[in-house]
Order: C-alpha cells, then structure tokens, then sequence
C-alpha cells in the first residue's frame, strides 16, 4: 500500500492526494494517517507545494463525506425505521432507539460531525446519520470542512516537519486507529448480543 500511495502522488501530484483522501473516505482500509503524512514529506524536500496538498486532500476528504451524506439522506428516516422493525438485531438498533439518537442528532449533530472528522473509521460514517437526519446541507458542509481542514493539516504538517521521519507519524497513529476500530467491533457486537434484551424493556414501558 505504501508503494502504491507514494506512486499516486508521485505521478500526479496534489491531485493524487485529493483522490487518494477521496478513496479513503468511500474505503476506509486506505489510511489518512500514512496519505498526509506521505504527502507532507513531499512538499518538504520540494516536491509539492504544503499547502496545495492540505487543499487537494482536504477537498477529496470533504468529497467523500458528501457521498455518504447523500448516501443518508437516500435511505431516510423512515426507510431507516423499517430496515430497523425488520433487522434491527443486525443494525444492533431498535426502531425507539433509532427515533432517540435521530433525535439527540438534530440538536447536537454539529459537534458530533465536527468531532467524527477527527476520529478513525467514525470519520468515513459520520456523514450517513446527517444525511438521514436531513441536517441542512451549508451546515454539514460548514462542521465537515472545519473536522476536515483541521485532520489534513495536521497530518500533513507533521509529515512535513518530521521529513524523512513521517513513518513516525503512521507509527503512532496506526495502534491508536487499530483501538477504535477494535472498541467498535466489540460494542456492536456486544449490541448485536443484548438486542432483545433491551427490546423488551421498551416493550415494558409501552406497555
């Protein structure tokens, strides 16, 4: 994957990073943490232009978040609240919970897209639930981009200051991605085991 990554970039410059952040955001397996680093060190030996690669990678990130969004806002609430009568055990989601957390997104989505764009694998998802929430476009836009510009320059920034070092940066960042990812496969399924259980206690209080 590195050779690859550096291939891309080489061959075509900031836009390749644009569409390799793009990637990433649609195939999460492709990692922000070894593409802005990577093309941060280019920009340091002259390569690129620091702040050409910021802007390409942040636009293709924020592209990608649009086709999720978009993605959510296709299936929708109510579509949503089928799929979860019929399959909720596998959404690990009840039909009451899915009303609740829509809910809990339409006052406080702003923070939780803004805070999705820095956090591994959330990242690429966060955009669905604003989607289905219908959260207006200029302020999806507004809390993506600013999640967006923050990680990308980060990353890219201490690619650049680290230079033949950035590896450093991927080093760091790759146990901390593998926990988050980790910590989500164990509460979905730990989701997936106490679904009729948490079922019949909303049952209980309709009743």
């Amino acid at each position: 994957m590195f050779d690859w990554i550096t291939g891309i970039i080489d061959a075509i410059g900031a836009f390749g990073v644009g569409l390799l952040m793009f990637i990433e955001n649609v195939f999460p397996p492709i990692p922000s943490e070894l593409i802005m680093p990577l093309a941060g060190f280019n920009a340091a030996t002259g390569a690129q232009n620091l702040w050409l690669v910021i802007l390409f990678g942040s636009l293709g990130s924020i592209a990608g978040a649009l086709l999720w969004y978009w993605i959510g806002a296709k299936i929708g609430m109510e579509r949503l609240r089928r799929l979860a009568d019929r399959h909720g055990r596998w959404l690990t989601i009840t039909p009451d919970e899915l009303d609740r957390a829509n809910g809990w997104f339409q006052r406080h989505g702003g923070a939780a897209v803004f805070l999705g764009r820095l956090i591994p694998t959330v990242r690429t998802f966060i955009s669905v639930p604003a989607g289905v929430a219908k959260m207006p476009m200029g302020r999806f836009l507004a809390y993506t981009t600013l999640g967006t510009l923050l990680w990308t320059a980060l990353l890219a920034f201490a690619g650049y200051a680290l230079q033949s070092q950035y590896d450093l940066v991927a080093q760091w960042l790759n146990p901390v991605s593998t926990a988050v990812v980790t910590g989500i496969v164990a509460l979905y399924l730990y989701r997936v085991a106490t679904y009729k259980r948490r079922l019949r206690k909303e049952d209980a209080r309709s009743g």
